[in-house]
């Protein structure tokens, strides 16, 4: 456990985010990220962390999982030529789920590069946890989009913490089962997949059973715990803690990635949950007390304004801060009425499906698999591979006046490099003028 001192806490987030659009009926909405950034400044927690701008991720380095020919055809396609590429969609899996939309690739540099850069950040200790709520997209493929996702952000800063630790566990609380994260890592001994998820019922994505437990090298490595409709706090808790300090006993991991999807949340558009935000939170404030370097991302949840909630609660959390219950006024404080609080509560939404002796049959054949698996696996760890390195590129080529918007200037979500090239620039500060302030390392 630590205690003995504050964490340092990495978070990652670009203006840029609000301007991703899925299209009207799509119930992914980058928007949510705004909503939840704007609160996180409300409250002050931005002052608790290292604020960072992400850089987008280099083909190159997608590819480091994806393949080659899929990366370039998210490069290149768009809105107006995607009737060119007909065939290429359906290979790809792109559909109503995973449309293709203006900017679209931007978007999957800028998130995937977020939790990358956070993975590089933990390995050199230059943080202890890193928070990128843009990320967890963990339905994507090796060569095939899937569930909303595009590009796998996830395993990317996973294969970048492999380079440092000789084990990293993988938590995934969405109300989906981490198909794309468990498939990549299936046959690995080197990386734990940990799911809780709704299953059954042709619930997407369909994967997740409580058999399905790895292959090969990989075989007990891929825990799967699956549930039923209105699962609660209680019935959550009653397998997710004994689970994890089991897993964290066996596995005895170097590092943490935890997907926080907030679709496990009651009310939630697509989910099927009854956990509240404090229950949510928990799972997290359990992990977080083990001490390890942790990445933390956001993935689905479709009510906006919980998603919000829960992701800035959970920031709090990370930033060891307490928070009133009283929302602060912000930009989108419209989107939280009528109480505007905090709380996401689950009272009365729905029942708990599952049985106390399901509850009970799940913990015994997960521990039992675990039993398995009582010494963690002896990993020869070679030479570390140096930190990936991506040519210098000119992303930026419009004029600076129309990158940086109005939301940018009153957040100071700029460069330093930009800082002094607006007008009144000099005025403005940096980080370290009032804390809201964005660092960028450019990359050679």
């Amino acid at each position: 456990m630590t205690g003995a001192r504050k964490n340092k806490v990495a978070y990652f987030y670009d203006s840029e985010f609000q301007e991703f659009y899925f299209g009207q009926n799509h119930p992914m909405k980058p928007h949510r990220l705004a909503m939840t950034h704007h609160l996180v400044l409300g409250y002050g927690l931005h002052k608790k962390m290292d604020v960072f701008r992400p850089r987008r991720a280099h083909p190159a380095e997608l590819a480091q999982f994806h393949t080659e020919d899929y990366i370039e055809f998210l490069s290149k396609v768009t809105p107006d030529s995607a009737a060119k590429f007909g065939n290429q969609l359906r290979q790809y899996n792109i559909n109503d789920d995973c449309p293709i939309f203006d900017n679209m690739f931007k978007f999957c540099q800028l998130y995937a590069g977020a939790s990358i850069e956070g993975a590089v950040k933990l390995n050199h200790n230059l943080c202890d946890i890193a928070i990128n709520w843009s990320g967890g997209l963990h339905h994507a493929k090796k060569g095939e989009a899937s569930g909303f996702c595009y590009i796998n952000d996830l395993v990317l800063a996973i294969l970048e913490l492999l380079k440092y630790h000789a084990r990293v566990l993988y938590i995934d609380i969405d109300v989906h089962h981490g198909d794309g994260v468990e498939e990549a890592f299936y046959l690995s001994d080197r990386v734990m997949t940990v799911s809780f998820h709704k299953y059954g019922d042709y619930f997407f994505p369909g994967t997740g059973d409580l058999m399905d437990t790895g292959e090969l090298n990989g075989k007990y490595y891929s825990v799967n715990v699956p549930l039923k409709d209105g699962t609660n706090d209680d019935t959550f808790h009653a397998l997710f803690k004994p689970i994890m300090r089991r897993v964290m006993e066996v596995f005895r991991p170097g590092a943490i990635v935890m997907q926080c999807g907030a679709d496990s949340l009651a009310h939630d558009r697509l989910g099927c949950f009854n956990m509240s935000l404090r229950g949510h939170g928990e799972a997290i404030r359990f992990m977080k007390e083990f001490g390890l370097p942790m990445l933390i991302t956001g993935g689905g949840g479709y009510t906006k304004h919980n998603v919000a909630r829960c992701w800035t609660y959970e920031t709090a959390i990370l930033t060891d801060t307490q928070v009133p219950e009283q929302l602060p006024r912000s930009d989108y404080h419209e989107y939280f009425a009528p109480d505007f609080s905090l709380n996401v509560s689950a009272h009365k939404v729905m029942d708990d499906s599952n049985s106390k002796a399901e509850v009970q049959r799940i913990l015994r054949e997960v521990f039992e698999n675990l039993r398995l698996l009582e010494h963690a696996p002896g990993v020869q760890m070679h030479e570390v591979p140096p930190d990936f390195r991506v040519p210098r590129y000119n992303y930026d080529e419009e004029p600076l006046e129309e990158r940086v918007g109005k939301y940018a200037r009153e957040h100071l979500i700029i460069r330093e490099d930009e800082e002094m090239a607006l007008p009144g620039a000099g005025a403005m500060g940096g980080a370290g003028a009032g804390g809201a302030g964005f660092h960028h390392e450019p990359y050679d």
